[in-house]
């Protein structure tokens, strides 16, 4: 009765919760909110610096940057273009994407709905122990076992199929966008796996329980309850995984051919990308030069930051996972 008579008369209105107030809650308050502030501005400022530094090198550039193919910055007539780096950072993210996520799905659904208790608890402490491996070992990795590994697979792809323009070429080496988009994939793996893990884990039991009673197999219960529930969670895991891709430099960079050629042929010795050609080129660029990099820098910054973006539209569409649920 009290509690009907203070909502008539001003209290809470009726289905939400009633939060008590205490000292530490205004700073608490203020302190999120200046933080997520600060973030933003941190953001604006790198995009301040990236700009600031990047126009005098746009300006000195005699070609177009955005079409341009050749990278000749350090020269005494700078000619310079992002178009060749650009589609080597999207073609190689995007090959890496295709090999991981089949994988990382079935990893996550093996973890969440398979796998009993105490191996499904090493799994995952496996998988997230490989997310916390530095680039640079992967690269190591990638220069000294993969490359080698790779011209026999590579041989074969090319044999049976050539006529596929992808696999196509004269040319068959280790060292190409293809091997490079494996090491990326094996990165980008441990994060979309763990996601995906978390995603799969929230479906809601009552559904799975109601599928199985209705006589669905464990298979049919995960692609009729599981996996619809978890569409925007898995969709939003891949996007940070092709970001992860995108912006990785030290494992791509002793990986790929640093050859400035749009081509889709990815066994051949030819690729690059944005982050390994600034990792490659910065130590001994001039003023333009670095300039040039640094306008590099600001392409992919941005591409990067609408992953992340639409990444979070996506989960914004769901309410479980936009927080207003």
């Amino acid at each position: 009765m009290a509690t009907s008579l203070r909502t008539r008369e001003g209290g809470p209105a009726a289905g939400r919760p009633a939060f008590r107030r205490t000292r530490g809650e205004g700073p608490f308050r203020y302190a999120t909110t200046g933080a997520g502030v600060l973030l933003l501005v941190i953001m604006a400022a790198i995009a301040v610096f990236l700009i600031i530094r990047a126009i005098p090198a746009l300006r000195a550039n005699t070609a177009n940057f955005f079409t341009e193919q050749v990278w000749s910055p350090n020269g005494t007539t700078p000619v310079f273009g992002i178009a060749a780096l650009a589609f080597g950072t999207v073609i190689s993210s995007l090959l890496a994407l295709i090999m991981a996520l089949p994988v990382a799905v079935g990893v996550a659904l093996f973890i969440s709905h398979y796998a009993p208790r105490r191996l499904a608890g090493v799994l995952g402490y496996v998988i997230d122990l490989l997310a916390a491996v530095p680039s640079v070992v992967y690269g190591l990795w990638g220069v000294i076992f993969l490359v080698p590994f790779m011209v026999g697979p590579s041989q074969f792809l090319n044999t049976y199929f050539g006529w596929i323009p992808l696999f196509g070429g004269d040319q068959v080496v280790g060292r190409s966008i293809l091997t490079g988009s494996v090491v990326l994939a094996i990165m980008i793996l441990p994060i979309i796996a763990a996601i995906s893990r978390e995603v799969f884990l929230q479906a809601p039991k009552s559904l799975e329980e109601a599928s199985l009673a209705l006589g669905a197999t464990r298979w049919e219960m995960i692609r009729m309850s599981v996996l619809p529930f978890g569409r925007p969670g898995v969709i939003s895991a891949a996007m940070l995984g092709l970001g992860r891709a995108m912006g990785e430099t030290i494992a791509v960079a002793l990986i790929f051919p640093a050859t400035f050629e749009i081509t889709f042929r990815v066994l051949s010795a030819n690729g690059n990308s944005i982050a390994a050609n600034i990792a490659n080129g910065f130590g001994e660029a001039t003023d333009v030069g670095r300039g040039a990099l640094i306008a590099s820098g600001l392409v992919l910054f941005v591409i990067t930051l609408l992953i992340n973006m639409a990444a979070r539209l996506i989960i914004a569409r769901r309410r479980e996972y936009s927080g207003n649920g």
